[in-house]
């Protein structure tokens, strides 16, 4: 059993968490500004428009900044630590915040990163990030 919180999935986030159950990533694209965002939600936060798309991305980015995580969350997340939380560039432009399945010091800033997709139970695929191979 996943003693640990999910995700609430509404009508505008389900394409989303379907896509990590079959594990693709995919984003929200204007059409208006040809802007991509993360997280997915029904208006731009760029150019306030309503005109968006599903857009498939490799997942890929950089590491923006990150922390180490040495104190668990809740009793769920005891096992977990220290574990390390990071804002990621996206190439595709957003910033996203997930954990990096990596030691912690082996984790620096400017560091490439690939998604990986973590199938917490049935119905929920976490997305998450590994150190990328040079």
């Amino acid at each position: 059993m996943y003693d640990k919180p999910l995700p609430v999935i509404d009508p505008d986030t389900e394409p989303f968490w379907a896509a990590l159950r079959e594990h693709r990533f995919t984003l929200k694209r204007c059409l208006d500004c040809d802007r991509t965002h993360f997280y997915p939600r029904a208006i731009c936060p760029h150019c306030h428009g309503d005109r968006l798309e599903w857009t498939g991305s490799p997942g890929t980015g950089t590491i923006y900044t990150y922390t180490v995580a040495r104190r668990p969350a809740g009793p769920a997340f005891k096992a977990d630590t220290p574990y390390v939380i990071a804002l990621v560039d996206l190439d595709e432009g957003p910033r996203m915040m997930a954990r990096v399945a990596a030691p912690p010091d082996r984790v620096r800033i400017g560091q490439r990163v690939e998604m990986v997709f973590d199938d917490v139970t049935e119905s929920v695929t976490l997305p998450g990030f590994r150190l990328a191979v040079a």
